[in-house]
């Protein structure tokens, strides 16, 4: 018990001595850095570009986080590194020797300090210089033992998917172009000197941040879902479409709350977006809603047909269900709903995107594309299905709408941007996007790396069950009754919506 006493003491110490170990002042290329070292649950390094915003990386497993501190730009540095080829093409191993020489004087500092607060804790507790200097060996093997994890779980592709939080127009120049993760730079290098010319470009112009320099590799797609009539979702959806560059929007329903002719004037604004704006009815949206997108100039409306837009060739089918009709007989059996999507897989071809509202009508298209969108849930999911399609169900773009305000913790503003490749047209990355604060200005970015782009779909098999019962609501214009209500005799399910449905 007295040693592990001694060893709890010791390890107290360590803590303290690494916390109050202070900061490193290391020179990375043109940017004047603040290294330190805490302990931390998870190994992670964050970089804080004050006040642009911040990024965090998964780096190891080791229980430390490495912070970084962009203190100050030596612009003559800077330019000279911008301007001059010859300089520009060393910056990649200068920044690296600079980031090491760093790295390594913070962790000498904190070796030493961990140490002497081990042996000064477990000497102030005991008094004794014997266990003292057992206590300080104890922290030491520790210490080994937690900087081998470290160097032993070492990822430097982790730079390929950082978290960001701060300003939406920081975002895209902090967080990379898809550039990187479509031509697959094999060193991490080529990422860390990016990261340290765009610091320097946006530090340089902070009056006037630049928009992203979008790579043209790629197509970008900004997709959006159960908008629920809430104005300040048009603020995000303008905001992130400029600073990303998008090539177009997607929009998976759920635009309206009820349906009505009154909200029809709230989709104007579709027409003052400057890009493709692909649309798919919710089980929230009327054919009145429908027809009202389907009057905006830039708008693509899309049920149960395929078309190309901005490169990219997508089917959309609207949910069958109008669940504000509270007179129609609604049934949303998971079953049923994917029996619905398989019963119009012939007109999906060979497109490269499916929109969909409904997730379970989403699983009805599995094997069919490579991707699907969807949203109803109001909570983010990715799915990879069996088929080898991935799946994308997108948050409340909305907020939920006034449903926000019902639980103790609002819903966030949720959106993501997917980069496709233009001539795979098979998707390369994406980055989750919530919004924070009145959801116009602070954000906070997941970047995701698609691990196998050109994976093989498979179809699903034929012989798959038939769903029993029928989907019944406000029907597709252009299609006729699904195909499996032909000859059976099970009866519709009636009810009235569940909650779940109101609230979906």
């Amino acid at each position: 018990m007295k040693a592990a006493a001694v060893l709890l003491v010791a390890a107290a110490g360590a803590w303290l001595g690494i916390f109050f170990s202070g900061t490193v002042r290391a020179q990375v290329g043109p940017v004047e850095t603040g290294m330190s070292l805490r302990p931390a649950w998870n190994g992670e390094t964050v970089v804080d570009a004050s006040p642009l915003g911040t990024l965090t990386f998964r780096t190891h497993d080791a229980p430390l986080r490495l912070r970084i501190t962009l203190e100050n730009i030596d612009q003559e540095r800077a330019r000279a590194f911008l301007e001059d080829p010859r300089l520009a093409d060393r910056l990649p191993q200068l920044l690296e020797s600079d980031l090491l020489d760093g790295v390594r004087a913070l962790v000498i500092r904190s070796l030493l300090c961990a140490g002497a607060g081990a042996l000064i804790a477990v000497l102030v507790v005991y008094r004794r210089p014997r266990v003292a200097l057992l206590g300080l060996v104890a922290a030491s093997v520790a210490l080994a033992g937690t900087g081998a994890l470290a160097a032993l779980t070492f990822r430097p592709d982790s730079v390929m998917e950082p978290r960001y939080s701060g300003l939406v127009a920081a975002a895209p120049p902090l967080v990379g172009s898809a550039e990187s993760i479509v031509t697959r730079f094999e060193s991490y290098r080529s990422q860390l000197t990016k990261l340290v010319t765009n610091v320097s470009k946006l530090y340089d112009t902070v009056s006037t941040l630049p928009l992203y320099d979008a790579d043209p590799k790629s197509i970008r797609v900004l997709h959006v879902s159960d908008i629920h009539i809430n104005p300040i979702a048009w603020n995000v959806i303008r905001s992130l479409k400029d600073q990303f560059a998008v090539d177009l929007i997607v929009d998976t329903g759920d635009i309206s709350d009820h349906g009505t002719k009154a909200e029809n004037k709230f989709v104007d604004e579709i027409g003052r977006l400057g890009v493709p704006y692909v649309y798919v009815r919710g089980n929230h949206d009327s054919m009145s809603t429908q027809k009202a997108i389907e009057k905006q100039k830039n708008a693509v409306v899309l049920d149960d047909e395929t078309e190309t837009v901005a490169g990219l060739r997508i089917y959309g089918l609207g949910d069958p269900r109008f669940t504000p009709d509270l007179s129609v007989r609604v049934d949303s059996n998971p079953a049923t709903l994917a029996g619905y999507a398989r019963a119009h897989l012939g007109k999906v071809g060979k497109a490269d995107v499916v929109a969909v509202h409904d997730p379970d009508v989403g699983k009805g298209f599995s094997g069919a594309a490579p991707m699907i969108l969807a949203g109803h849930t109001h909570e983010r999911k990715t799915t990879m299905l069996p088929t080898g399609t991935r799946m994308l169900i997108q948050g409340s773009t909305g907020g939920a709408g006034l449903r926000a305000l019902e639980h103790a913790q609002p819903t966030p503003v949720q959106a993501s941007v997917l980069y496709f490749d233009r001539e795979t047209r098979r998707l390369q990355a994406w980055d989750d996007i919530t919004l924070g604060g009145l959801g116009e200005q602070s954000v906070y970015i997941q970047r995701h790396v698609e691990p196998d782009p050109q994976r093989m779909i498979s179809p699903e098999p034929t012989n798959a069950p038939s769903p029993t019962g029928s989907v019944s609501g406000t029907p597709s214009p252009n299609a006729g009754p699904p195909l499996w209500h032909q000859g059976q005799s099970s009866p519709m399910l009636q009810r009235s919506p569940t909650e779940g449905d109101r609230e979906s």
